[in-house]
């Protein structure tokens, strides 16, 4: 006797949540094991470098047997977070003048007049270009590994030998004050400290004016060797008013003076005798920025940054021999400036050079020679070693000085190669690594002719022998060349690669396709009725048209390129399957206006990616570049402004009405319809009353200010909150059997969507009225198209190219707001609205529905639409039932499966390109945000499935 139709009903509910939950944990097991084979992290040697390692005596010259004795006898490093090149380079170096140009103009002063002890030097980090990677490669003078990232908002202590385990090895005194990440990376390794909190980016002032209260009464003291200062006010400044604002260039303006100050005093101190007689000023960036303050990624913007270096006593004239002049040109004051370039990646090796302390173990970097000559303690004419004799001149006895430098380098760096070599899993390709043990012998074997003198001991005399002129620099060359071709190895081979941990966690997603295709196969002749069979072809044109829209665009992640024009790729796709819903409809004479409405959508769309929307408009003044400045020539800058402050709040009024007309319509419960609405009236209203607060209009109302600023986003973020267990109650206690079950649905929906979007509108900022707007007019086009064509064909199946279509307007939302799938493209700023205070998991949580608010929660928590607008019927039968739980199931199982189908491309594309020069800049971001898109769509669909079931 087979069971009754409600125990096979409520078996098929409970079956299709549990086959979600395993494609979850399937999906989890697989990103897992890609993830542990992808990114490892290079191997990071226990070892570090000690004042008796010595290189051996049969490799290298009597001169090169130990470390380089001190050059400097005090250091300070003024850290600028986030100072990009042209901040601090002559606007003249440029094609076009920007105002952020030019206002550290105490530096270029310096450079112009001071030839022989200031230089400015472009520095070149590596991506990516995180805060945590760019202080860690900085001292450790190793390549930053992309798993970090995962550690920028909570940083553990840095093991692997770097600097300042050096510095308090031996005997260096460390002071630091400011940016607190140093705390976290360097607990124990201060002798003073004045760190504070860096992860508020609303707060341009506390951290600045924390350095500013302790940095010039410590150059008065004695009580320290090396300190650093770390602003983080133009780092700030940059994510949330972008640098082309007024705030950016008061900070620059800061800046200066502080760094006058500082010149000052290091002048004033630096007479014979005096505190600074011997100190050398670096005046530096970790990382530079976008011009709308975000960095994180490889582009030029980000990797290029700013480091000066000015010595108070000036060395010999000379060391112009030695600086490089193919980069020079007059600033704005006719003065000649030249500029240099050199890797981040040499720091760690030039800085403990200067010191005089040991190498950290791990550097890979080379001594600089511009910034090694800028030291007037490298000129000193002093022997090197037993067979040393005294040169003719200063800059062979100084080019003498830095060959015997660069040997220890070398050796060093050698040293460093083949101990990572002995105990890494992998290593180096053994041609690669042949290639530079080849490069070092001969760099060595030519060492003794290098310095080929006979000295009589007699006489005093000293004779030169013909060519020695050229020989020095041909040795250095050569030591240049082997750091060079091992650092360009490193870079293009660093990451080891578990093959077969990434090759099972490949096979294993796309065995989850073909399940989750074969299931959603099995579905579908499941529920189409028999008398249906013969319309099925229809579907299937449709499934081939859908599968060959996500081929394509899963195809185009091969490419670089398209991966930086995913966007405007999706957004062409989506364009493409309205115009063939256009010509398809005309060809039936059945020409629908939301087919006209979809397409003029998809080029307001276009529109709103081309421009980049908070990419491009971090702040509400318009910039020149923008597409309404022409009307703001006409109405004038000021009164086009104020409409900008305005026109949210209008468009948000506009939204909020709409939202509540289809809220009166869709719930009929009383108590909860008014709770609902009231909910969402007070939600909208805080919203409003947060973008007055931060507007012109309300600057001198203060309570407002402070209501607006904080109140107001955590009373949206609490009836959010109240609003999900509302919702969470209603589901599991309200009867079902007086309700149609596709009003039941509607009414779930409704709830979950005025649950999130406020939330999600808050965190998005002033676009977020005009992106609601596209969403919802992409939605209603969307369903209004699907009910056409289901009355018309009368199947009882999810269409695929609506959910196809429903899929490539989250993506263009995505990027419509200004998302990228790199790290520069989280809006840190999001994370601090309505707050002030860094907490990990409250502001994680902020960032994540910033992040994936508008392109997965919505969108999924919102998929039943397409399901239930089909079906107006009142019946309340079972099979009634049957098929709107069948469909919505559909839905879901299709949707996860193109995210699926697109993670695996993804993760096909980043194996293939894992030696690709921009794998970490590009194709691992591009991963690790497909793959957290995959397991969230999947934790969503789960929810989604047991809630609307």
């Amino acid at each position: 006797m087979s069971p009754p139709a409600s125990q096979r009903r409520r078996s098929r509910l409970l079956s299709w949540p549990l086959l979600f939950v395993a494609i979850l944990a399937f999906h989890s097991l697989a990103v897992y094991l890609f993830t542990r084979g992808f990114l490892l992290t290079r191997t990071e040697l226990d070892l570090h470098s000690s004042r008796d390692d010595r290189p051996p005596q049969g490799d290298v010259s009597a001169g090169c047997t130990s470390w380089p004795p001190p050059a400097v006898d005090r250091l300070v490093i003024v850290v600028l977070d986030a100072l990009r090149f042209d901040f601090v380079a002559p606007s003249t170096f440029f094609p076009e003048k920007h105002p952020w140009m030019d206002k550290l103009q105490v530096l270029q002063k310096l450079a112009a007049n001071e030839k022989t002890s200031a230089r400015i030097f472009k520095a070149i980090a590596d991506p990516p270009t995180t805060s945590l990677q760019r202080l860690k490669a900085l001292t450790t003078g190793g390549l930053p590994t992309f798993i970090d990232v995962g550690n920028s908002f909570g940083a553990p202590a840095i093991v692997e030998d770097n600097i300042m385990h050096q510095l308090v090895k031996n005997g260096k005194r460390v002071v630091m004050m400011g940016d607190d990440t140093w705390i976290q990376l360097y607990p124990e390794h201060f002798n003073k400290s004045f760190p504070y909190p860096s992860f508020n980016v609303k707060d341009l002032d506390t951290v600045d004016d924390g350095v500013i209260e302790h940095l010039l009464p410590s150059l008065h003291n004695n009580d320290w060797d090396v300190l650093i200062a770390h602003f983080l006010g133009v780092d700030h400044a940059g994510h949330i008013f972008g640098v082309d604002s007024t705030p950016m260039i008061q900070k620059l303006e800061q800046y200066n003076k502080i760094l006058e100050g500082v010149i000052d005093t290091l002048r004033t101190l630096s007479k014979p005798g005096g505190t600074h007689e011997n100190t050398l000023l670096l005046v530096m960036g970790d990382h530079g920025q976008t011009l709308n303050g975000d960095h994180g990624g490889g582009t030029a913007e980000e990797v290029e940054t700013s480091l000066f270096a000015w010595s108070p006593k000036t060395p010999p004239d000379a060391v112009l021999s030695v600086l490089d002049h193919s980069s020079c040109n007059v600033d704005l004051h006719g003065e000649e400036v030249c500029i240099s370039s050199m890797q981040q990646l040499d720091f760690a090796a030039t800085i403990s050079a200067l010191l005089g302390i040991p190498f950290p173990f791990g550097s890979i970097g080379r001594v600089n020679p511009e910034l090694y000559a800028l030291s007037t303690g490298t000129w000193v004419n002093q022997r090197m070693g037993t067979d040393a004799c005294t040169l003719q001149n200063d800059l062979e006895a100084w080019m003498r000085r830095y060959a015997e430098v660069l040997c220890v380098n070398c050796w060093q760096v050698k040293r460093y190669i083949d101990q990572y070599s002995a105990t890494s899993v992998i290593g180096f390709p053994s041609e690669d690594l042949q290639h530079i043990t080849n490069l070092y012998s001969r760099a060595q074997a030519n060492w003794s002719a290098s310095l080929r003198f006979t000295c009589s001991s007699e006489t005093g005399s000293q004779e030169k022998l013909e060519g020695e002129g050229s020989v020095l620099p041909q040795q250095i060359d050569a030591y240049t060349d082997f750091l060079q071709t091992f650092a360009k190895l490193a870079r293009s081979a660093w990451t080891e690669f578990d093959l077969w941990s990434m090759g099972i966690g490949l096979l294993l997603m796309i065995l989850s396709v073909i399940i989750q295709a074969y299931m959603l196969v099995k579905l579908n002749t499941i529920c189409q009725p028999s008398e249906q069979k013969t319309a099925s072809s229809s579907i299937i044109r449709k499934l081939f048209f859908a599968f060959a829209l996500v081929a394509i665009r899963a195809a185009s992640f091969l490419s670089n390129s398209y991966i930086l024009a995913e966007g405007r790729v999706a957004n062409f796709l989506l364009a493409t399957s309205c115009v063939t819903s256009v010509w398809h409809s005309m060809v039936k004479g059945e020409f629908s206006i939301e087919n006209l409405v979809f397409l003029l959508l998809n080029i307001f769309a276009r529109f709103g990616i081309e421009i980049g929307m908070s990419k491009q408009l971090p702040a509400p003044a318009i910039t020149k570049d923008h597409s309404v400045s022409a009307i703001c020539k006409i109405f004038g800058v000021n009164s086009c402004n104020i409409l900008l402050e305005i026109f949210p709040i209008a468009s948000l009024a506009f939204v909020a009405y709409i939202i509540l007309k289809c809220l009166s319509h869709a719930i009929c419960q009383k108590f909860l319809k008014y709770f609902v609405l009231c909910g969402t009236m007070v939600s909208y209203v805080s919203i409003a009353c947060h973008w007055a607060s931060e507007t012109t209009l309300f600057s001198h109302t203060r309570p407002v200010q402070e209501f607006g600023r904080s109140l107001a986003p955590r009373f949206v973020y609490a009836i959010g909150g109240l609003s999900l267990a509302i919702s969470a109650l209603y589901r599991i206690f309200s009867p079902s059997d007086h309700l149609k079950m596709n009003k039941r649905i509607t009414i779930l929906v409704a709830i979950m969507l005025c649950s999130w979007s406020p939330t999600i509108l808050v965190l998005l900022g002033r676009q977020g009225p005009f992106v609601a707007l596209i969403c919802m007019t992409g939605a209603w086009c969307i369903i209004k198209l699907q009910q056409k064509c289901q009355r018309g064909s009368g199947l009882s199946v999810a269409d695929p190219v609506s959910v196809i279509q429903w899929s490539f307007l989250a993506v263009c939302l995505f990027y419509l707001t200004g998302h990228w799938c790199t790290f520069d493209g989280l809006r840190y700023g999001a994370a601090f609205i309505g707050f002030d205070h860094f907490h990990i998991i409250r502001q994680g949580l902020l960032l994540s529905i910033d992040t994936f608010g508008v392109s997965h929660i919505l969108p999924i928590l919102s998929l039943p639409f397409i399901a239930v607008v089909w079906y107006n019927s009142t019946s309340k039968d079972s099979r009634l039932k049957d098929v709107i739980l069948n469909n919505i199931t559909q839905v879901l199982l299709m949707y996860g499966l193109v995210t699926a189908i697109t993670a695996t491309m993804t993760i096909i594309c980043v194996t293939i390109q894992r030696r690709h020069l921009m794998v970490w800049g590009l194709f691992a971001p591009k991963y690790v945000f497909d793959a957290i898109g995959l397991l969230l769509t999947d934790l969503l669909i789960c929810l989604a499935s047991l809630y609307y079931s």
